[in-house]
């Protein structure tokens, strides 16, 4: 498969500006590098995003997360390889992508209480930001047709 364009971030050198900023500041959220990779892999599995789904797998390996884990995040509710801070952040995930599936609050009561169980307020903040710029990147990759183990930046 070959991308319709490039990557709306490199045509527009401001937004790829703004979003390295956004990841900075991620990073600095006190979320572990493998927590923020389940959770862009969760995200990037529902969204359909091989590039995406690709990516996140690599990154994670190189923040030291097994096959084994990778293999089963997309099945984490019955998988017993995960802590209760990853699936609350993967539950988190999960309602804040699939958000037109829901007729009542996007992200239910019984989630948010589960993770803010979980994390303080700046790993919150840094958890809602690794899923809402993995959702950016899924919907700009997606419309683009980004084929998988495409690298820019």
């Amino acid at each position: 498969m070959t991308a319709r364009m490039k990557n709306p971030a490199m045509v527009l050198p401001d937004a790829m500006k703004g979003i390295q900023n956004l990841f900075k500041a991620i990073d600095k959220g006190g979320v572990s590098a493998q927590t923020q990779e389940l959770v862009g892999l969760r995200a990037s599995q529902i969204n359909g995003c091989s590039a995406c789904v690709h990516a996140h797998v690599q990154n994670a390996r190189k923040a030291g997360e097994t096959d084994e884990r990778l293999a089963a995040v997309a099945a984490w509710r019955e998988a017993p390889f995960f802590t209760d801070p990853e699936r609350a952040a993967l539950a988190l995930t999960e309602a804040a992508t699939r958000l037109a599936d829901r007729s009542a609050d996007a992200v239910p009561d019984e989630i948010w209480d589960e993770v803010t169980d979980h994390y303080d307020e700046e790993q919150l903040a840094a958890l809602i930001l690794v899923i809402a710029t993995t959702n950016l990147f899924n919907r700009i990759n997606t419309t683009i047709k980004e084929p998988a183990g495409t690298t820019w930046g």
